[in-house]
């Protein structure tokens, strides 16, 4: 049975919510999700690969975060369902989306076998999370084709 949310949970998670407040983290968010559309593994590595790029930093910081966050959950620091809740892990869960399709083949170009394996082990750990992404992923699917018809059209 997990752990009952304690107040240094809560603040904990709150910490964590202050940091994404940070300018250059709300640049970085905003371009993973206005602006980073991966079609396959090749439109990562190309970001990956642009060291020194804002583009670049921007995947890091992100990605990182999240794996970091994730860890404190798969270690027991902070209680997993507070963690879950939508209101915080929901940019988690858009940000595995975008790459879990082919999260395999990023790993072994990028010669990582743990890229977000922590935040893969939250993910797949239940059958609501699985649900969730997902759904998600259906849903960021629809927002691709929309995008490309709409480009398709100018």
């Amino acid at each position: 049975m997990p752990k009952k949310p304690t107040p240094a949970d809560a603040e904990l998670l709150l910490k964590l919510y202050d940091l994404r407040r940070e300018a250059e983290s709300r640049k970085a968010r905003n371009w993973w999700l206005v602006d980073f559309w991966p079609d396959n593994a090749d439109d990562v590595m190309k970001v990956a690969q642009a060291m020194g790029t804002q583009e670049n930093n921007w995947l890091r910081q992100v990605a990182g975060y999240w794996e970091l966050a994730a860890s404190l959950v798969v270690h027991g620091t902070v209680n997993e369902t507070l963690f879950l809740e939508p209101a915080f892990s929901g940019e988690m869960f858009l940000i595995f989306a975008k790459l879990h399709p082919f999260l395999q083949d990023i790993r072994e170009k990028m010669q990582n076998p743990r890229m977000l394996a922590n935040v893969e082990k939250i993910i797949k750990k239940s059958k609501a999370n699985q649900e969730r992404l997902k759904a998600l992923e259906q849903r960021l699917a629809a927002r691709r084709k929309q995008m490309k018809e709409g480009a398709g059209r100018m």
